[in-house]
Order: structure tokens, then sequence, then C-alpha cells
């Protein structure tokens, strides 16, 4: 066996590859039908007359059965030795293919070719269909316009094959940019297109997914580049309309059952195999080229499926195709299936089960395997969440890669072209769902004992394992800031929930507990990135589906009414968050208790809304119960009562009280310094706080340094780009300009305005206030011609995004009037401060800080 570790240039990674290629004793032919990759590559590849890619390399290395936990130690070999090939050829080369080539080898499209998404593995003696990609390379793209055709047919005839045959094309042709995106809904179309984004480098990792998607969007549209992208399944109209480039040189496909695509897009419409092809289909993948293959396929009705499934049995199994025709037509359908299969293509649900039966019956767990793919997500299953665990015992992930490698032989899954994903066909799902609905047989418990649904329902029990697979997968994501890590992980457990809850809605007439608490964890980890509108949605249907499901008193239904409650304060919308943490606390006293450590994190959480909201009357009293009760309940050195500690001292600095706010925080960052440690997140919270507070008290000789020294440990444990990050790198501007510095002040608030609208969008409430910030440091230097026109926007973009009466808007109003009375335009500026100062009495009262500042500003006018 090759060791990865040894290899360290170009000749030690074909030399292994050489060994490996002899260990395994299949011919290129048979390696190439394994992997969908061509004959003539492997043999270069091998033998060194070109370098492979990684995507390449890493599905022959799964055809060689080198496991799973072994790659990463090929991936580094494959580093290693492609710094060699780059160093002996002098940096990277692109070659250039004849346009428009099917055959020969891979071209090596260079370093900068970008392909996204899962695109479908070539499968198993594989139809091209010549006409049909014909049809699609003649289109010629008008003046300005994308050319976008929708690729139409019903079930099984290959649709999603004839645009994934067209990507590996385009992929052999070099062509920069190849996506392929779920188009199942909006959701999964932005997600795919903000993961395009990051591989664009047009976005960070962390980008809104909106944002992102748009962004990758309008690349596409303005690229003078070709490039191609698939909408894959697509199902509604207006979903995909509003995604799809209207301009540019990136060709479209959309895959799509829903023929009124028709009216908006030129159309190309799949049809079942022509006889010829079925047959030739048949005689490639069963070897066997005698009789009878044409009387198989017309039973079929020369459906690609179903042809596939025929092809798959009859190898297996070593069957004559008349002796398939006996199973096939003896088959006994309706003790699988409702109504005899009726909403089938002829023939096409029999072959589907005798493929299923004969897998199951010679291939340990697949039934197991195949009834959870059928209820998980079609357009792919990740094996990370297979694997069920971080850290899975190699020899488990061995046998489930054996497991899924078996299933795909037999056509009834498939792989995408790097193998980390698996598809099941909507067709072979449905069969498999209505199966299990019509014979109900007992397969076990659900995963809580005491649920009420009944356990004599095998499609409840099915449920039920899928649901238990991706618990197990969400305890491997982080929370809070280190959710930015894992956002991938956080959008795979998005899709499949999102499956799941639309499936047991329709199977059980509502989600159960356990999948409505996922739900509720996609929405909160949404908060942590920022993707504020996504979280609202997902958030307001779990708690509606848990006050149907377990009531409104329940404890889960008042967490996610909390976690609802973040997603609103976070976007702005304090009037909604208020209304619903009011309610929370109120039924957390009720149904917990006074000393639940719930209805205290209840209490500090509505305390801390009040204060966003200018109410520091009801906010600081709020605070100090909060801390009072915890410190009684929990103790001083609990860190939920340091929580409620630094959140007083901010209530209080809010007020003005600084007297009362700086020994406060620096006892808290004293007790986090000790018993958290100095780079806890918490700490850093703590340190950025005090420096806040040194800073309104003008003490910038300890807020300086103390933001500088917080912005470098930021910067190293969350990244340059993380939220708190940008937040402290703001303050400190704020600060160098408070010191008069506006030669760094300036620059950084504008490095950091730039971020944010890059990170969060150009609508976030962060990103609102980074422009007041720039816009202040503008009026500071006396450069009204751009501190003006800066607040306005950024006033009007307030009121939008926070509301009128938003503590923020006011402000904004204070320093644009304050603006217009430095450029000497007194009249607006008299009449906005009387304006605002009549808001900040009406929201915030006679005595608040801002409400004082305002009516010192206008008084010194008069």
């Amino acid at each position: 066996m090759a060791d990865p570790s040894a290899i360290r240039t170009r000749a030690d990674l074909h030399a292994a590859l050489q060994r490996l290629h002899r260990a395994d004793g299949r011919s290129y032919l048979e390696l190439a039908e394994a992997t969908g990759v061509a004959v003539a590559t492997l043999n270069d590849m091998v033998n060194g007359k070109s370098f492979p890619r990684w995507r390449t390399l890493q599905a022959v290395l799964r055809a060689w059965d080198i496991r799973s936990n072994r790659l990463p130690a090929w991936r580094e070999a494959y580093v290693r030795a492609e710094a060699d090939h780059k160093a002996r050829r002098g940096g990277p080369q692109t070659s250039t293919p004849t346009s428009g080539s099917t055959s020969g080898p891979d071209p090596e499209p260079g370093s900068g070719q970008i392909v996204e998404g899962d695109i479908p593995q070539r499968p198993r003696a594989f139809q091209q269909r010549p006409v049909l990609l014909e049809a699609l390379k003649r289109r010629i793209r008008a003046e300005g316009e994308a050319v976008i055709d929708a690729v139409t047919g019903t079930p099984g005839v290959g649709k999603s094959m004839l645009a994934a045959s067209y990507a590996w094309e385009r992929q052999q042709a070099g062509w920069p940019v190849i996506a392929w995106i779920n188009a199942q809904g909006e959701d999964q179309i932005i997600t795919g297109l903000a993961a395009l984004a990051r591989r664009l480098n047009l976005h960070a990792e962390e980008d809104d997914a909106r944002a992102a998607a748009l962004k990758a969007r309008n690349h596409l549209a303005a690229s003078a580049q070709p490039g191609l992208l698939v909408f894959d399944n697509a199902v509604d109209v207006e979903a995909v309309r509003g995604w799809c480039p209207a301009t540019g040189a990136t060709r479209i496909l959309i895959t799509t059952r829903n023929r009124a695509f028709h009216a908006l897009f030129a159309p190309v419409e799949v049809d079942v195999f022509p006889a010829g092809q079925a047959v030739a289909f048949l005689h490639q993948r069963t070897g066997d080229t005698g009789p009878g293959a044409d009387a198989v396929a017309q039973e079929l009705g020369c459906l690609p499926l179903a042809v596939a499934q025929a092809g798959a049995l009859i190898a297996r199994r070593r069957l004559t195709y008349s002796g398939y025709l006996t199973l096939l037509r003896e088959f006994p359908l309706p003790g699988y299936l409702p109504s005899a299969g009726d909403g089938y293509p002829h023939g096409t649900a029999q072959a589907i089960l005798l493929s299923i039966i004969s897998c199951e019956e010679n291939i340990p767990r697949a039934r197991e395997m195949l009834e959870l793919l059928s209820v998980l997500c079609a357009a792919g299953v990740p094996r990370a969440i297979l694997y069920g665990t971080p850290d899975p015992d190699p020899a488990a992930t061995a046998e489930l890669d054996r497991l899924l490698a078996d299933l795909a032989d037999t056509s009834l899954i498939s792989f995408s072209e790097d193998g980390s994903t698996v598809f099941m066909h909507r067709l072979i799902q449905r069969v498999l769902r209505e199966r299990a609905r019509h014979t109900s047989r007992p397969t076990g418990q659900l995963s809580h004992p005491h649920d009420d649904i009944p356990h004599d329902d095998r499609m409840v029990a099915i449920l039920a394992r899928a649901i238990a697979l991706l618990r197990q997968f969400n305890a491997q994501i982080p929370v809070g800031p280190a959710t930015w890590t894992a956002r991938s992980a956080v959008e795979m457990l998005i899709e499949q929930t999102a499956t799941l809850h639309e499936l047991t809605n329709a199977e059980l007439g509502h989600p159960p507990a356990d999948l409505i608490n996922l739900r509720g964890w996609c929405g909160r980890y949404l908060i942590d990135l920022a993707d504020l509108s996504r979280a609202a949605v997902v958030l307001t249907q779990t708690v509606a589906d848990s006050e149907r499901v377990q009531g409104s008193d329940h404890p889960n239904t008042l967490n996610s009414r909390t976690y609802l409650a973040y997603a609103y304060r976070a976007a702005g919308d304090l009037g909604q968050a208020l209304s619903l943490l009011e309610q929370t606390m109120t039924d957390s006293e009720r149904v917990l208790g006074r000393d639940h450590s719930d209805t205290l994190a209840s209490r500090n959480n509505l305390a801390s809304v009040y204060e966003s909201a200018g109410d520091l009357a009801r906010a600081i009293p709020l605070f100090e119960q909060a801390l009072a009760e915890r410190e009684r309940l929990l103790g001083g050195e609990h860190p939920d009562t340091l929580i409620s500690r630094n959140n007083l001292a901010g209530a209080y600095e809010s007020a003005g009280k600084l007297e009362q706010a700086i020994p406060l925080y620096e006892t808290t960052l004293a007790e986090r310094e000790r018993l958290l440690g100095g780079d806890h997140l918490e700490t850093l919270t703590s340190r950025n706080d005090l420096a806040g507070a040194y800073r309104v008290a003008g003490d910038l000789n300890r807020a300086i340094p103390l933001y500088e020294q917080t912005l470098s440990d930021y910067e190293r444990i969350l990244g340059s780009d993380h939220p708190h990050t940008l937040n402290t790198r703001n303050n400190l501007a704020t600060a160098y300009r408070a010191a008069g510095d506006l030669g760094r002040a300036i620059p950084l608030h504008e490095q950091t305005l730039s971020e944010r609208e890059r990170v969060l969008g150009g609508e976030h409430p962060d990103t609102v206030l980074s422009r007041n910030n720039l816009a202040g440091a503008y009026h500071a230097v006396g450069d009204l011609g751009r501190a003006i026109p800066l607040f306005e926007q950024t006033l009007s973009d307030s009121e939008r995004v926070l509301g009128m009466d938003h503590p923020h808007t006011l402000s904004t109003c204070n320093n644009l009037a304050h603006a217009y009375a430095s450029a000497g335009d007194l009249g607006r500026a008299i009449s906005l401060y009387e304006q605002t100062l009549a808001d900040c009495e009406r929201v915030l009262g006679s005595d608040h800080p801002t409400t004082k500042i305002v009516r010192n500003n206008l008084s010194a006018l008069r």
C-alpha cells in the first residue's frame, strides 16, 4: 500500500499511483466506469503524462478503497506534489483544449477554474444524448443577453444527466466557472449561490447568504468569461427567474418537470431513450449482447431510470433478458405499493422494487440505508451526515463506504463528482416511501419511547432514525462565534431538516418535537451567522410548530420564542423583540418559577432590549434584580452572574452613570480573566466594554491601548472579518477620533464600513452604524461635502431598517442637524433639532442622555 506521507514530489505521487493501480488490478476501462473519469485521463494521471486535479484524484482514490479518514493525508501529499509540479513548470499552467471537444484526456484547466456544487458522477454505461447536447451547444447568445434553456421532461428521463454531461464537457473545455445549484426552493438557490460567491472571493466566509448570492448573480451577469450555471430540479418559475443572471456570458440550464418554464425560457424537451440507445445501454451495462434486450427496453418504455435498474440487476444476478422479463411481469406489485403503482410509468415501479428487494436480500444493512436516504434531501446527502460522528471509527467508516459503494453498483444511489455527496433519484425515494406506508411493518422504537405516535408504522420509524442521525450531526456544530467556522455544516443541517419538516407534516400531520428542536438550532445558528432574515423565517415557523405540538407553555416553546426575539433585536426590530420577551418572561415566571435559570435568563434578556430601546428606567432595575437573583442562586463567580454584572455596567454607562459603570466593568473583567482566561470570548467582550466606558469618560490613554489589545486578540482568535472583530475595530476608530487622531480614525472607519458592507450587507444595523460613524469623522475633519450626504443616506437607511423611533435613528437625526449647523444651514438644523427633541422626549424621556444632548444642541443655536 502506498504511503502518502512519503510523497514529496510529482514523481513520488505518480509512482504511488502506479503501485495502487497495480494492486487494484482493474483495467483503465473498468476504473473509468467506476469513477466517471475518462480512460485517457486515468492513463495520463497514473503514468505521469499529466498532473491531476484534486477532484479527479479523490474520485480515483475512493474507487481504490482508500478510507475517508486517510484522505486528509493524501490531500497533504497532493499539495506537496503540486508545489513541486508548479516549481518545475514555472507556476500554474493552463492548457487550451479544442472548443467543444468531448473526448480525449481532461485538460488541465489551471488553478483558476472553479467548480461549485454537487455535479453528479458519470454513471456506469452512461449513454450520451448527442442530439440534445448538440441542441444546447447550438444556442447562440444574443447581444448582451444570457443564454437560458429550460431542460424539461417527466421523472426518470435523464434531465439532470443531460445537464451533467454538458457540465462535464464544459469542465474539460476549461470554462472558468461551473456551478451546480439545487433549485428546489429559493432558500436552496440562495445557499448555492452564496457558496459560489465565497469560491469567487466576492465575500468572506461569514457573508450573509442573500447578500452573497446577489453578488454571485451580479458577478455572473457582468462577466465576459464563459461559465455554466445549472439550476437543478427547479420548481418555482419566479424563484428561479429572480436569481438568473439576465446578461453576461454565463450559460444557464434549468432542469425541471414544470413546463411553465417554457413561457420564459427556451425549451429543451428530454424524452425516453430511443429504442436503439436503450438496447445499447443494456448491452454495455450487462455485457450480454445477445437477443432479448429490446424486449426488456420496450417493457420498461425505454425510460432511462427504469432501464438502469434493469441493467444493474441483470448484471448483478447474471440474469438472462428473458429471465428478467419473467421476474418483472410476475412481480406482485399490489403487495408493495398502494393502487398497484398507479402514477408510475409502465414497468418502472416493478423495476425499481425488483432492484430494491434484490439489494436488500444480498447486501447487509441495505434496507436501513435505502429507507434512510428515501426521507432525506434528494438534492444530496453529505457523507459527513451519514458518518454520524465528527471522528468516526475507521472500521465503521470503511464499512459505511463499502455499503454505499455496493448500493451505487445497483444504480439505486449515485455520487457527486468528488464522492462526498450521495444522491437518490426522487422516483426511487417515492417507491421506498410508498412501500413503507403500504407495508407498515414494525421496525423498532422511536427516539422517544413516550411519544404517542404508534410504533407499528414503519414510515414513522424511518423518520425517527433520520431525525436521530441529524441530532448526532447537530452535536458537532459549535455554538456562538465559533459557528462561523462551520457554515457549510449549518447549511447541510438546514437543508436536511427542511426536507424532514415537509415530510413529517405530510406523514404525521405535524413535525416531531425532536425535529422542531433541530429547526430551532438552525435558527440559532443563523443568528450567529448574522443571517437575520432567514433566522426570523425559520424561528417563526419553529415557534408556531412548538406551540402546536408541545404547547405554549413548554420550555422548548419559550426557548424558541426567546431566540426569535434575538433575531428581531439583532435586526433592529425592537418592538417585536420586546413583545416576545415580555410574554416569555411572564410565561417563564408562571410555568417555571421565578428562580428557574430560564426565567433569570428571560429577565436579563428583556432588560437588554429595554436598554437597546433607550428605556433605561425599566432596564436598570431589571438588570439589578437579575444580578441579585443570580448572585443568590448561582454565586458570584458563575458565568451567568458575570454576564448580568457586565450587562448592568452597560446600562449604567448608557445612563451616563460612569462612576458606577467603570468599577463594575473592571471587577467583571478581572473575574473573567481569573475564571475563564484571557482569551475567552466573554473576557474579550468585557475588555471591549471597559475600553468603551474609558472612552466615554474621556480617559483615552486607557481606552485606546485596551481597544488595540482587544482588536489584536479578536483578529487572532476569531479572524479579521468576524462581527465581534469589526465591532472593536469600529470602536477603536471612534476612540482615535475622540483623541483628535483623524489620520488614523478616518481610514479605520472607512475600512470597517467596507468590511461590514461586504460581510454583513448594506442594511445590517451594524453597517448603518458604521456609516453614521464615518460621516461623523468626515464632519470632525471639516469635510462637510462628504459628511452631509453620508449622514442623509444613513438617516434614510436607519429609518427604513430600524424604524423612526429607534435610538440609533434619533442619534443620526441629531448628527445630521449638527452637520447642517456646521455648514451654516441653520434653518434646516433648527427644524431637525426641534423634531428630534420632540421624538426623544416621547420615546426616551426627558432625562435620557441623548435627549439632553439634543436639547443642549438646539439651545446653542437659538
